[in-house]
């Protein structure tokens, strides 16, 4: 099988259903950002980590090509895709990992200054392109159905990654710069 179909070379793409919408489409735009901040999240993987956090950004990555999956499917055709949805289950864990992580971080009183770390940067970096992916997720529910629990999930997701870059500066010993703002006279 060939990579390239040549089907998209006037700027259409397919849906899941075989619609064919412009490439910039809020759909193609909303998935496309999921699959490029998997692939932040494979890179911030391929660092150096402890082994629950890279087992945890697995196990994000899979949820995030059914999150893709998803939002590749029109609504009224939502019966057609024959895989798992995103669940409360998920969010929990998400939840979950973020308490767990939060019991042996320092108290936060300041924003913090993303970097400190290569790691600490990419998981920041992944975060951001997660808030865009929400809002643009966001956008397409104002036009077309989304599940909401595939906006809870992203918008746990985007504070989860938050909560880990602070773990890993922490485990990489990092300094945490607050932003402290600067008064007016």
């Amino acid at each position: 099988m060939k990579i390239y179909t040549k089907t998209g070379d006037k700027g259409t793409t397919a849906l899941f259903t075989g619609r064919r919408v412009p490439k910039h489409h809020i759909r193609i735009e909303s998935y496309g950002t999921i699959d490029e901040l998997n692939s932040h999240l494979g890179l911030l993987r391929d660092q150096q980590m402890d082994a629950h956090s890279k087992e945890m950004l697995v196990l994000i990555q899979k949820k995030l090509f059914t999150v893709g999956s998803i939002l590749a499917t029109e609504p009224d055709k939502d019966k057609r895709l024959k895989i798992s949805r995103i669940s409360q289950e998920d969010i929990a864990l998400l939840e979950q990992e973020m308490d767990q992580m939060n019991e042996n971080l320092p108290e936060m009183t300041h924003f913090i200054l993303p970097g400190g770390h290569t790691t600490v940067s990419y998981c920041h970096i992944a975060r951001t392109v997660c808030r865009r992916a929400e809002r643009m997720i966001s956008y397409l529910h104002e036009n077309e159905p989304v599940p909401d629990t595939l906006l809870s999930y992203m918008n746990r997701l985007s504070d989860y990654l938050f909560v880990l870059a602070r773990k890993l500066s922490k485990d990489v010993n990092a300094d945490e710069i607050k932003w402290i703002p600067e008064k007016l006279d």
